[in-house]
């Protein structure tokens, strides 16, 4: 199963560098796993992107260019947060509610993959879901995607599939708008 959206800036942020952010997803029917690909179209030199290295677990990813995924079942109130960055940093935490009961579930690394060229840049994640038993059972996930963009001057602008409030809250119960059937 596979799907594709656009992202939309916040209004509070004013994105000159980036002009479009597409989403997809596509999800393995054998083993389960999510592959989500963000890209980004516009003057990708003005952009700060750090080159990829070797992948590890950190924290503060959105602090600078990092893309994002939220999912949680669909008859949930609970849901994992995944941050990638373009170096291939990576994090996963576990909430019990809106930004409460926050754990760090233990998985293995996602394969992280990018590519660039003047005018986009993609980053494609593989989530390892059968790892994660809430969303591997779950029927239905509901998936929230968005994209924190820094531009060269260190400026911040926040993607999202939708925006409900007067500041980017991607931990938005109503942004998790994008069906992810099950396997």
């Amino acid at each position: 199963m596979s799907a594709s959206a656009l992202l939309m800036p916040h209004p509070a942020t004013r994105p000159d560098a980036i002009r479009e952010i597409a989403v997809s997803y596509v999800r393995d029917a054998a083993t389960g796993a999510l592959r989500i690909s963000w890209r980004a179209h516009g003057a990708i030199a003005r952009l700060r992107l750090p080159d990829p290295a070797p992948p590890l677990r950190a924290d503060g990813l959105w602090q600078h260019s990092c893309f994002e995924a939220f999912l949680r079942s669909d008859t949930a109130d609970s849901y994992h947060e995944f941050n990638f960055a373009p170096s291939g940093a990576w994090a996963a935490y576990r909430f019990t509610g809106r930004r409460t009961g926050q754990s760090a579930p233990p998985m293995s690394t996602p394969r992280i993959e990018t590519t660039r060229d003047a005018t986009s840049f993609v980053l494609t994640a593989v989530l390892p879901l059968d790892e994660l038993p809430e969303l591997a059972q779950a029927t239905t996930l509901r998936a929230g995607l968005a994209a924190v963009l820094e531009d060269e001057r260190g400026s911040l602008a926040y993607w999202a599939l939708a925006h409900h409030a007067l500041h980017p809250d991607f931990h938005d119960p109503a942004a998790f708008n994008m069906i992810v059937p099950a396997r």
